[in-house]
């Protein structure tokens, strides 16, 4: 990689490659199909090259919206290290319910589901953030639908949740969350991380965990047992430190890694067999 000043230049700026880990992990969750603003698509395969270079083998795409879930099952069944998770993102679902086309939109994705390599429901969930008190009920029902979906299919769901730590908890409650649920970008405190923990769930943390301010979050994952513990990107967004505020990419998740194993209290090779191992009990092999 070019070399580059992490200070400077936005997210055009291209982070150097980390050093490689010495077990191989999975990135959980990555967007290849989102271009960030002002800059092309990235390159799937060379996206998967580098991240291989540096020790993360296999990786998770997600398909937010539909173009993303159909571009989703197109690329994992070109790229082996590719699995798929598809779904109606909680800020889409109330645009589609608003266009009346919401009802199809969720036959699409139940039939793209049916794809062996798609291994995930998700990313669903809740956001408080971007949606308003007027999306609420539609995102919460979109939740719940995703919530069967992943029942019925037998697949793993993976939950966004954003301003919304209670409800997202209390619904996985109300309908009995799948065996193999996945907190994607973890961002709740040590009390939900156990809470979280103590129902079976694994949590996923993203760059966020690297940032200075994000002091509550390492204390949450210092308190994540080894046996539930996920790393993912959040590609193209949440680029670790030193580079944040970079465009993300696979191939960074050494820094994550290293870092958590930092706040975990464990050696970097324990933590990339954990993170690997927990991987494939929830998806499955690749």
């Amino acid at each position: 990689m070019a070399k580059a000043d992490p200070g400077k230049g936005g997210h055009h700026r291209v982070p150097d490659a980390p050093d490689p880990l010495p077990i191989p992990v999975v990135d959980n969750h990555t967007h290849l199909d989102i271009a960030r603003d002002g800059e092309g698509a990235p390159d799937v395969a060379a996206a998967i090259a580098a991240a291989k270079a540096v020790g993360v083998d296999r990786l998770v795409q997600i398909g937010c919206d539909l173009p993303g879930a159909r571009f989703t099952v197109e690329m994992v069944d070109r790229h082996p290290a590719m699995l798929g998770g598809i779904a109606l993102h909680p800020n889409e679902a109330p645009k589609l319910a608003e266009a009346g086309t919401l009802d199809a939109a969720y036959a699409e994705i139940e039939e793209l589901a049916a794809h062996p390599r798609v291994r995930v429901i998700g990313e669903t969930g809740l956001d408080y953030y971007r949606t308003g008190p007027d999306g609420v009920g539609v995102q919460q029902d979109s939740f719940r639908w995703h919530i069967d979906l992943a029942k019925r299919t037998g697949k793993a769901l993976q939950i966004h949740d954003r301003d919304s730590h209670d409800d997202v908890l209390r619904i996985l409650e109300e309908e009995g969350a799948p065996d193999r649920t996945v907190m994607h970008c973890f961002s709740g405190d040590v009390s939900m991380a156990r809470t979280c923990a103590d129902r079976g769930y694994y949590l996923s943390f993203a760059g966020t965990v690297t940032f200075k301010n994000a002091r509550g979050l390492r204390d949450a994952l210092s308190v994540t047992p080894l046996d539930r513990v996920m790393v993912e990107t959040d590609a193209p967004y949440l680029t670790p430190a030193p580079w944040r505020g970079a465009t993300n990419a696979p191939y960074l998740v050494p820094l994550t890694v290293r870092a958590m194993a930092g706040v975990m209290g464990v050696a970097v090779p324990t933590l990339c067999q954990a993170v690997s191992d927990n991987a494939e009990a929830v998806y499955g092999p690749w």
